[in-house]
């Protein structure tokens, strides 16, 4: 989407860029399907907030660090009220233990179509 790394290490610790739920290599957004209009005629939050995970997942192990090695997450969501709930509830699921330091926002738009973008830190 952009001219940026997917991941920086620093020392011993990894950054992660801001990472939305495409499948990679592809502009395939799961859960997420739009007429010719750009309206939308699927949306599934909960495949997205999977997906975003597959992929922050993908990219530390790729940079030699692992899910369980995050420090700090920065989630980024379009829509607040409509999806904080599903993502809290999906979020408990993976961090059972040692979660992460968290922000949450809401933004107004992020890049293409995608509902959910996370950024963040890990140790090596």
């Amino acid at each position: 989407m952009g001219l940026y790394p997917i991941t920086r290490q620093v020392g011993h610790l990894i950054f992660v860029s801001g990472m939305g739920p495409r499948e990679a290599g592809t502009d395939q957004i799961p859960g997420l399907k739009l007429d010719k209009h750009g309206n939308y005629l699927e949306f599934d939050f909960e495949a997205q907030v999977h997906s975003v995970f597959k992929n922050v997942k993908t990219a530390l192990e790729e940079a030699g660090s692992s899910w369980d090695k995050m420090v700090d997450v920065t989630v980024f969501l379009v829509n607040m009220k409509r999806d904080f709930q599903t993502f809290n509830r999906i979020y408990a699921e993976y961090f059972k233990e040692n979660p992460p330091c968290r922000t949450t926002v809401e933004v107004t738009a992020l890049p293409s179509s995608i509902a959910i973008e996370l950024k963040v830190i890990a140790t090596v």
